[in-house]
Formats: C-alpha cells, structure tokens, sequence
C-alpha cells in the first residue's frame, strides 16, 4: 500500500512540476518571440497584427497584461477541455491588473489620473448615500463608471432601493477605480505605423492619437476617437458654437446631453437637445466655442491653471483666477466658466469697445502718451 500511495506522489509531484516549468517557460517563450508565441492561438493573432502597428509596438504581451499562474492554467484549460473563443473580451479583474502595470511606463499620467476625478473607486460611486437616495441605480450607471464590469447593477450593489443602506457584493472592487485607463486608450489597433508629422501641428487643430478610444461595453469594443460624433446643441432656439476638436468626442460619451422632455418649451419647438442638460459640459457665452482640452488637463481634468493662460493672474474684482470658484455645480457661483456671460458682470450693458483713436484722445486729455 505504501509503495502505490509513494508511486502516486511522485506521478503527482512530476505533474505538478512539469506543469510550473511549462508554464513559466511558456512565458520566456512569449516574450523572447515578441507576442509570437501568443499569436499562434488563432484568436489572438489579429490582436498581435494590430499591437505591432500600435504605439506599444515595442512592448510584450508580459508587459500589459497579466501573466500570473492561475491565469496560464485557466488559458490552458480552455484550450484542452473547452471552446476558445472567437474574440477575446478582457475580465474587469485583467483590466484592473492591467491599469497598475500602465504605470511603469506612463508614470507622470498615471500620476495626474490618479489625482483626478477620472480614478475614482466603486465605493466612491456607487455606495454614495445622497446619489443613491435621490437617483435608484441602474444598469445605465456602469456605462461611464465601471463599463469593463462584468455583469449588471444588481450583481455590483445591493440593495436596489433608494433607502439604502448599499454595499458592494465584490469587496475586492471596493477601492478599485470605476474610469481605468482602458476606459479611454485602446492597446491593440488597426492601421499604419503612427510616424512623427513632418511639419509642426498647429495648436487650433490638435492631433487625434490612435489611442485615443472609448470602450462600449455593450459591444465590449473600443470606438476610436474620430470614429465618434460631436452632438449639436442649442441654446433655446440658438445653435451652440462647438470647437471642432475631435478628442471633445470621447468626453462627449460620458458628459452628455438630454433630449428636451416632453411637454417643454424646447421640446414643443423642436429646438434640439439644450446645452448644460444632463451632464453636458459644453461652454456658451464668454467660452463658447472652446475645446474642452483648451482648460482642461488631459488626465486629471484639472482646469484652475489653464486660466492664466488667457487671463491675468489678478481679475479686474480683485479675486486670483485660481481661487475663483469657477465649478459647474453650482448655479450661484459668479464665476462659472462653462456659462459665464458677458452680462452677468456687465448688468447694466456691456461697454462698447473703444478705438486706437479714442485711446490715444483719452491719453491726451489725461496729460499722458499712448506709450506710457
């Protein structure tokens, strides 16, 4: 009996090993080959083609994704006793993993997001006691805040009320982010090589970059940037000057507007969605027809020092442009950017613009030169 259950430890222990050195060395040969040895499974070929059009042309497989013991045993199994699929569709617990390893590269962006408003946790969102009593969730929520989340509200939070108290059924999400990096950048894409432009580009019409993408998780793909659209929107019965700048379409896709509501003015004239509905951020009045990305900071939305770059850095009130409080939030705050007219400053008509001439005639009278 001894000699059998010895026999079978040791087959067992030869399994055991052969299958660490197989799968370890199966990971030198997957980077040693450059996403080769990834590519010879036929539904990941089209991915290594794509990549190695891409900006990340000269990373490995290893270097995005995660390349951990269980997940080359899971692969495996797949392959033997079950179905490869035809397409892959990333975990949302891949896409997380993945978001900690974009920071060996891009440390400054991983930096910025981090301190923005873009990395904010599912406990942040949907455990929030005053959203969730005025607003029920719903599935639509995990379309901006948490869209690589693989299944639906009520697989996420519980209870689905507006009473509360709510907690989140996964408490490894609990301070995981609900915008990852891949909520917005695509690895894999199609097309040629991204070269340097030969000529300067011009700061009125910034660059798209292939990475640039929204993941919809309905389709469970990534829409590049000038593949999406720019909505028009009114102003009443005014059509609202937008900036032309196609990255606006990714911020689009979350800070949306609404169609108008039945019964309204704008719905009985057919006026169009209206800017500032929803959570459409659009600019209008003193900013209209300004990118998004002309104040805002491409990973941590940060937009108090962009002010100084049109504005002096002391306003003709007094206030320094960074402590103003220019928030959207808020109806009464004087200094909103994203509607701020020239009106609500000049109550009692904006002052006509004066001349060369008349500049130089007030000069004159006050004893002084147009130079001084």
């Amino acid at each position: 009996m001894m000699r059998y259950l010895k026999l079978a430890g040791l087959v067992l222990a030869s399994v055991v090993a052969l299958s660490v050195v197989s799968v370890y060395g199966a990971s030198y040969y997957y980077t040693s080959q450059h996403g080769q040895g990834c590519a010879s499974c036929h539904e990941m070929a089209a991915y290594t083609t794509a990549v190695h059009a891409s900006a990340h042309r000269n990373a490995t497989c290893l270097d995005c994704h995660d390349a951990g013991l269980s997940t080359k045993l899971r692969h495996i199994r797949v392959h033997l006793f079950g179905q490869p699929p035809e397409s892959i569709h990333l975990r949302d617990v891949d896409v997380l993993a993945m978001t900690t390893k974009c920071q060996g590269c891009h440390q400054h962006e991983y930096a910025s997001w981090s301190a923005g408003p873009h990395s904010v946790t599912y406990a942040q969102i949907f455990t929030d006691p005053t959203h969730n009593s005025e607003r029920r969730l719903a599935d639509d929520c995990l379309r901006c805040h948490g869209m690589h989340f693989n299944g639906a509200i009520r697989d996420l939070v519980h209870p689905q009320n507006t009473t509360g108290p709510w907690k989140l059924k996964r408490a490894s999400l609990t301070n995981e982010p609900t915008i990852p990096c891949m909520a917005c950048h695509q690895l894999h894409r199609e097309g040629a090589t991204q070269l340097k432009p030969s000529t300067r580009i011009s700061v009125a019409t910034p660059p798209v970059r292939d990475t640039l993408a929204f993941f919809d998780r309905r389709e469970q793909l990534h829409f590049a940037a000038t593949l999406l659209t720019i909505p028009q929107l009114w102003d009443g019965p005014r059509s609202v000057t937008i900036s032309p700048d196609q990255r606006q379409a990714l911020c689009y896709q979350c800070h949306a507007p609404r169609q108008p509501e039945a019964a309204t003015t704008a719905a009985t004239n057919h006026w169009g969605p209206q800017f500032g509905s929803g959570d459409d951020r659009t600019p209008v009045g003193v900013h209209e027809g300004i990118s998004c990305l002309a104040c805002h900071a491409g990973h941590n939305e940060s937009a108090t020092a962009s002010c100084k770059t049109c504005h002096p850095q002391m306003s003709h009130c007094g206030i320094d442009v960074e402590k103003m409080d220019t928030t959207f939030a808020s109806d009464r705050s004087a200094h909103n950017i994203h509607w701020v007219r020239c009106t609500d400053c000049h109550q009692h008509g904006i002052p006509r613009q004066k001349t060369t001439v008349q500049y130089a005639q007030n000069a004159s009278s006050s004893g002084t030169t147009a130079s001084e």
